[in-house]
């Protein structure tokens, strides 16, 4: 049996960043070299923590809470909450207590009540961009899409969409080329107008006696944990993962699969000829550009793909890493918008798997159906490329698009 390899083999080392923006264009290209030549990884970056590239072993570590612990889903640790994410950064068994409470406000029953308001958002903002030459896909489209839908749940003005823009960029990307202490440090000043806001609604909505049952403000004031009522801290950091994790996963998820069918008009000619194709060309652009990348933090030590963890260390499972693995997916850096099966880890796995997964789905299902109707020949403007950006939620931050033209 030969002996683990540990965090000081010399062998394991790379400096992989995963908010390097010098990666954000060639993220997968890394991956690919990191499986290939050492599928768990050292970082030298924020003090030290793993980087697992295979899907095996990230599907493991997703699966077992008790050993990867969900305590702290950020590197560096935080992006200015003020406390844990919940239900996202809480482990068993109080996890499953705040799970029972949320996973009914996103079912799919629910999700498909819904539904005509998402498709009646879509069309109000392809109406805006109807008779236009040119717009920015972002600003026009991916990013106030998830935005406005996030409000309709919440119960909250539409009119305070710009806010939201502003602080899940900040939240997300930080302060691009600065150092990692003004990074955290403009990161927690925007959180702390986001606690500031939701606090106002919640209390507003307290005042009112807690309100129905129609949006999950709602739910949140009238809830319970077991047998007491969700304090004020509590309900602020379940909303802070609802924002962070419904709206720039989503934006980026449109962005970058537009980006795709952009360049590739014959996938897309494919997908507006048989509209039907859409559940699947959803589920594969989700596998081909997986947005998320959490991290975990390591309970006890353990032994995995011939390395040997110690309790807290930290490590970083890519979910693009994971849906790209050749072990796993035939082909995988090719996009087939048939696949079937696709078991991809887009939306992570085991206890934690993303709660607002349906909802994610009907407003890209409705997305791509309605772009598709009305705009089924665009490309992207050569003098004007995207600008891509690499943190724990990749994303796109700018998307010229020429409508009507194909490649």
């Amino acid at each position: 049996m030969s002996t683990p390899k540990t965090a000081e083999s010399p062998e394991l080392q790379t400096d992989f960043d995963i908010h390097d923006p010098a990666n954000a264009d060639s993220v997968y290209e890394s991956y690919a070299r990191l499986r290939s030549q050492c599928p768990v990884s050292h970082s030298t970056a924020y003090s030290g923590h793993w980087v697992f590239t295979r899907y095996e072993d990230i599907h493991r570590i997703v699966r077992d809470p008790e050993v990867f612990s969900s305590e702290c889903v950020n590197i560096p640790p935080t992006i200015g909450q003020d406390g844990p994410m919940i239900p996202l950064e809480v482990d068993p068994p109080d996890h499953t207590v705040y799970r029972q409470l949320l996973t009914p406000l996103f079912s799919p029953t629910r999700m498909a009540a819904i539904e005509p308001e998402v498709r009646k958002i879509v069309n109000e903002l392809l109406d805006e961009m109807a008779g236009q030459e040119r717009v920015d896909f972002i600003t026009a489209f991916a990013k106030p899409l998830p935005t406005k839908v996030f409000l309709t749940l919440m119960g909250w003005p539409l009119s305070d969409a710009p806010k939201f823009h502003h602080w899940t960029d900040t939240i997300v990307l930080g302060k691009p080329g600065a150092s990692e202490e003004e990074a955290t440090e403009v990161r927690m000043a925007a959180a702390m107008e986001v606690y500031a806001y939701f606090a106002e609604m919640l209390d507003e909505r307290m005042e009112n006696g807690g309100g129905d049952q129609d949006d999950v403000t709602a739910v949140l004031v009238n809830g319970k944990f077991q047998d007491r009522e969700l304090t004020q801290f509590e309900m602020l950091n379940i909303l802070f993962i609802m924002m962070i994790g419904g709206l720039h996963t989503v934006q980026g998820q449109l962005a970058h699969s537009v980006i795709y069918l952009a360049e590739h008009p014959e996938k897309r000619r494919q997908l507006v000829d048989d509209l039907d194709l859409v559940p699947t060309a959803v589920e594969e652009m989700l596998r081909y550009e997986s947005a998320i990348t959490p991290a975990r933090v390591v309970k006890q030590d353990v032994e995995i793909g011939g390395v040997q963890l110690k309790e807290g260390d930290r490590i970083l499972i890519p979910f693009g890493a994971a849906d790209r693995d050749p072990e796993k997916f035939d082909d995988p850096d090719d996009v087939d918008l048939t696949r079937d099966p696709n078991p991809h880890l887009a939306f992570g796995g085991g206890r934690h798997r993303c709660l607002g997964s349906h909802l994610a789905r009907i407003e890209l299902r409705i997305a791509f159906e309605e772009l598709h109707k009305r705009f089924p020949d665009y490309r992207l403007d050569p003098a004007d490329p995207p600008h891509r950006h690499l943190s724990q939620v990749k994303g796109v931050e700018k998307l010229p698009l020429v409508l009507g033209q194909s490649a």
